[in-house]
């Protein structure tokens, strides 16, 4: 999943890896302005549902938190790298360095992912796109459960 911070600076990256029940690899950090989530068992392709078709659904796994944090040594998340499963849900919580947001873009996620994921995105500002966070402890939690492991930019 790409991470798209609403400053004009450079970005941190952190990379999820989501798999399913069962457990997977662990991702690697990368230093770009995207976050990676990497799937340990590429997904069945499946035809994506219409915009709009799917309902939210609330995780039913761990939650995961994730720090946005910008200052002096730069853009970054904490921790750096994750390994999660679909079910999981990630906080993303701005600690300095604000506004952010967290973007996905569709032609980078799984095939038949966009639905489920914009619906799982409450409160969004457009398909994919979450809230701005602007002050310190504002958080932003996407849930992850009915969204086809793999790649997430």
């Amino acid at each position: 999943m790409k991470v798209r911070f609403g400053l004009a600076a450079a970005a941190a990256a952190l990379s999820l890896v989501i798999v399913g029940c069962g457990g997977g690899e662990k991702g690697a950090a990368t230093k770009t302005d995207t976050t990676a989530v990497a799937s340990a068992a590429a997904p069945a392709a499946t035809a994506t549902p219409a915009a709009g078709s799917a309902t939210y659904m609330a995780p039913t796994g761990k939650t995961w938190e994730v720090k946005m944090i910008g200052d002096a040594q730069g853009y970054r998340f904490d921790p750096k790298a994750l390994t999660i499963k679909v079910g999981d849900a990630v906080k993303f919580v701005m600690v300095s360095g604000g506004p952010h947001d967290v973007t996905f873009w569709a032609d980078s996620i799984p095939t038949g992912a966009v639905a489920q994921l914009t619906a799982n995105m409450q409160n969004s500002t457009a398909p994919l796109t979450a809230p701005m966070t602007i002050n310190p402890n504002d958080s932003y939690t996407v849930s992850f459960a009915g969204v086809p492991a793999g790649l997430y930019k």
